[in-house]
């Protein structure tokens, strides 16, 4: 079940519209009695969410009606099959043309055929309505009544008409705008109480990216900008925007040990609940091992930890985890840790922010990795608003007590053109550095804290190796210099006999 954000506050009772967090971005729902314009392509799901609104009604014990002017009733049962929905509750009325009108007799000769259409479709109309009493209506689409009308000035009264008749019958509207005319007017958005827009991006490479967005809403509160959402089976699925400011939540800092001394030593004690930590280095350097290394530690503690994977799959890693003695397996049995394979082609952005807040919220995550910024950043339609969402995430897990691990992959292996896709480096509260070094005719490992705010860490540089037995750290490299630049120096000295000194 899918959590969403208590709604905002608008003081009055809203009706549902059936489909979650759509409720959350509209402030809590509809307000009774008034008429909505939903607008988008064809194929955004515009018909999904009228029928949502519908059966959410119906389920409440209200009359519903579903006026279709493009669509017929197969197809319309078509759709709710699709989804597995019942639409027993809910009157379908087809305006469509008949079969007879194409005949010639039935051409109209003397007047012009929007002169008599219109009126006779605005009757039944009114005749259905009279005869359903419905607390719900939806029609679908306006624009085959913007074509019967004829010109904007008729088609902006027959909508007002319609919003009157309506609005003395305490009936909710919600109305269909496919924008296929040529030019899209304003003329229902001027006189809806509320307009939402849906649209459909498609990528270059990858599954379409939905978004929807509330252009306005009389008098009400609501979340403003773009909030991601896809059609699945059983409906639309909304995953409002994060704000990080509605989380606004104190948690008191505890230590997240690694389990191992050496490591915790470098950070002064582990890291902290509430702060967030990035991993930089080249690909293999162990970024991936050390973030594991805290995971396994949280539920050895009987604490959930959450790991969110871009570049490798699940068996690596379980294979990797057994290689070095981690019971990942079990901790996965029991639940401890939950592994998500992401993949950015697939994954809007506002989905994957939305399954961090629910593994959160829902299951107490206390350790949250996030393996790679690389993999994100290419989840991203845009990147350039990368940071500015990555801040507000960062903000949300740190007012949740929740100690975050980022993972940066660097690009080259050695030496010192070390350049990152993503410089998240000045969000971080810790920065943890990992480096290849050559010496003595073999590549090693080093690791170093670059950064932590508010406590003593570490300023030296480890060797460390990755064993059958997991993380293993050295003492520190005094007797070399240079280091991060992939080809040291030995100093002299007494230190490590198979390091070659300086003359």
């Amino acid at each position: 079940m899918l959590e969403i954000e208590p709604p905002l506050d608008t003081g009055g009772e809203l009706l549902k519209t059936g489909v979650p967090g759509l409720d959350d971005v509209l402030g809590g729902g509809l307000e009774r009695g008034r008429l909505y314009l939903v607008e988008g392509n064809p194929g955004s799901g515009k018909t999904t969410i009228a029928m949502q609104y519908l059966m959410e009604g119906a389920r409440v014990g209200e009359r519903a009606l579903y006026v279709t002017l493009s669509e017929t009733y197969k197809e319309l049962e078509g759709v709710a099959r699709s989804h597995g929905w019942n639409l027993a509750g809910i009157e379908i009325r087809e305006l469509l043309p008949s079969a007879a009108e194409l005949t010639p007799d039935e051409q109209y000769t003397i007047f012009h055929p929007s002169e008599i259409e219109l009126g006779e479709t605005t009757l039944r109309i009114l005749a259905d309505v009279d005869r359903v009493k419905p607390d719900r209506v939806v029609f679908d689409s306006l624009s085959e009544l913007r074509l019967l009308a004829g010109s904007s000035l008729r088609y902006r009264r027959q909508i007002l008409a319609l919003k009157q008749f309506f609005a003395g019958r305490n009936c909710t509207v919600l109305m269909i705008d496919d924008m296929t005319a040529v030019e899209h007017d304003l003329q229902v958005q001027s006189i809806a109480h509320a307009v939402l827009r849906l649209e459909q991006i498609n990528p270059d490479f990858g599954d379409s990216r939905r978004r929807l967005i509330v252009l306005k809403y009389r008098g009400h509160p609501f979340r403003g900008g773009y909030h991601d959402y896809r059609i699945a089976r059983g409906g639309l699925v909304v995953f409002p925007r994060l704000v990080a400011t509605e989380h606004n939540r104190i948690a008191e800092q505890e230590a997240v040990p690694s389990g191992v001394a050496d490591l915790d030593r470098m950070l002064g004690g582990g890291l902290h609940s509430g702060t967030s930590t990035l991993l930089m280095g080249a690909p293999g350097t162990g970024k991936s091992t050390v973030a594991m290394q805290f995971a396994i530690a949280a539920a050895e503690r009987s604490e959930c930890a959450a790991l969110f994977v871009f570049d490798e799959n699940v068996v690596t890693i379980r294979t990797r985890c057994d290689s070095m003695g981690m019971q990942l397996a079990r901790h996965i049995a029991s639940g401890c840790i939950r592994i998500r394979q992401v993949d950015p082609a697939e994954l809007s952005p506002g989905e994957f922010v939305h399954e961090i807040r629910q593994v959160v919220t829902e299951h107490r995550a206390k350790v949250v990795v996030i393996d790679s910024l690389n993999g994100y950043l290419n989840a991203m339609p845009d990147e350039r608003f990368l940071i500015v969402q990555l801040h507000e995430l960062l903000t949300f897990l740190a007012q949740s007590g929740v100690a975050t691990i980022l993972i940066g992959a660097q690009h080259g292996l050695i030496g010192m053109q070390m350049t990152t896709p993503v410089d998240a480096s000045y969000l971080a509260d810790t920065v943890v550095l990992l480096r290849y070094y050559e010496i003595d005719g073999e590549i090693r490992q080093a690791i170093s804290v670059m950064k932590k705010r508010g406590g003593p860490h570490e300023r030296s540089i480890r060797g460390f190796n990755i064993t059958d037995t997991g993380l293993t750290l050295g003492d520190s490299l005094k007797q070399l210099h240079g280091v991060l630049t992939g080809v040291p120096v030995a100093l002299g000295g007494s230190g490590d006999p198979h390091i070659p000194k300086t003359p």
